[in-house]
């Protein structure tokens, strides 16, 4: 099972003493990109957002400057929000991602969280699901052949013309991402394409069954489910003690979903939740890198997903907490995962 990180290079989202602005966390995001790359983990995802909390509208040129730092580890969006974006450029871009890291570039495809993009670049959220589907077809087409021919109703037809510059790789790696949505889990599995599911809150054992109709789909539409990869992303941190994580975690993640709770309608959450989400059965992957591997394998066992992902760097985290966060995940909790995972793939083997 590949291990990884994503974030969306949160900053503070109003200035003052202690405040994180943009140019910190920028320099700190590429530093953390290398040091996952150095304690061996596998993935590191930047997530797009058009907000004054975070950093990260234009993902791919932040890990273009940290393909030059790196040697392996893969690089990814987290999501891109396709909806909002063209496919044309967003192909161009990650090729050309692909190209400067050797092979590393990968899209994580999303509808998103957040809707600010859509009026930004001028769209209608009333074409919210028919602009995700359309924009996708485009992304395999370009994908999938040099020169497109194609037509849809929301965007002005490509008629024969070429996609430049082509990646290293055969084919650009292309996830869809969906936050617990039967119908996009569906649709992940009818195209065949690799399925990463964001589980933030609830008890994760409940959405499993996702996983059983994205492959249950792609079953239907000739796909082999063991030839597709899956990925669960969650939020999470690492200390030397649970206690110390639960500590330094919570008022970060607190002020961060209490805010966007605030725009949503959500009621505030507290640290009793907080206690509750972090433990066997919550969403949160909070605690000392043995109690935290323990989770992983124990979700693994319930998933059987390819590909896990913590997103660590939430609100206005310290950035030395985050590094030695970042540590003990590749040194401690990578090494026991992977042999608990390999265990139990050997009987199955």
């Amino acid at each position: 099972m590949e291990l990884g990180l994503y974030t969306f290079a949160d900053v503070s989202p109003e200035p003052g003493p202690g405040a994180i602005g943009p140019h910190e966390r920028l320099r700190n995001l590429v530093e953390e990109i290398e040091l996952a790359d150095q304690v061996g983990l596998d993935v590191f995802g930047l997530g797009e957002h058009h907000r004054p909390d975070y950093a990260a509208s234009a993902p791919v040129v932040a890990l273009a400057a940290a393909a030059e730092r790196t040697k392996r580890i893969r690089l990814t969006s987290a999501v891109t929000v396709l909806s909002s974006d063209d496919p044309v450029r967003v192909f161009q871009q990650f090729a050309t991602l692909d190209l400067l890291s050797d092979g590393r570039a990968e899209i994580m495809a999303g509808r998103g969280s957040f809707i600010e993009s859509f009026p930004l670049f001028g769209y209608n959220l009333e074409d919210y699901d028919e602009l995700f589907a359309e924009k996708l077809d485009l992304l395999l087409a370009i994908r999938d052949q040099v020169k497109v021919t194609w037509q849809g109703k929301l965007r002005a037809p490509i008629n024969g013309r070429g996609v430049y510059p082509r990646p290293l790789q055969e084919k650009l790696p292309i996830w869809i991402a969906i936050g617990g949505t039967p119908q996009s889990a569906a649709r992940a599995g009818v195209l065949g394409l690799p399925l990463a599911l964001a589980i933030i809150g609830g008890e994760p054992a409940r959405f499993a069954p996702l996983f059983d109709i994205y492959r249950e789909a792609a079953k239907r539409a000739g796909t082999d489910p063991a030839s597709l990869a899956t990925s669960i992303n969650v939020h999470g941190f690492i200390a030397g003690t649970t206690e110390q994580a639960a500590d330094d975690f919570y008022g970060p993640q607190a002020e961060v979903m209490n805010r966007i709770g605030r725009e949503r309608g959500w009621g505030p959450t507290s640290r009793a939740h907080f206690d509750q989400a972090r433990g066997p059965g919550g969403a949160l992957f909070v605690g000392s890198p043995e109690q935290v591997a323990e989770k992983i394998v124990a979700q693994h066992k319930i998933f059987g997903n390819d590909r896990f992902l913590l997103q660590m760097a939430i609100g206005t985290m310290p950035h030395a907490k985050i590094m030695k966060a970042i540590e003990l995940y590749g040194t401690k909790v990578a090494p026991i995962v992977r042999k608990e995972t390999a265990k139990a793939a050997a009987p199955a083997a």
